[in-house]
């Protein structure tokens, strides 16, 4: 888990189309997933305020 923290801004030498297509598209899934899982915890937030 530490290494994936540690390699997360590195920059990689990307050879072929393919791999470039790969890498982006595998961020595009954590940023997703990141997304995805925020959303409904920021949306309780700003409408849960007015039950007191």
């Amino acid at each position: 888990m530490i290494d994936f923290f540690l390699n997360v801004g590195s920059v990689e030498q990307i050879y072929t189309v393919v791999d470039f297509y790969t890498y982006i598209k595998g961020l595009e899934y954590l940023i997703c997933l990141l997304l995805f899982s925020i959303f409904p915890i920021f949306y309780r937030y700003i409408h849960g305020g007015g039950e007191d």
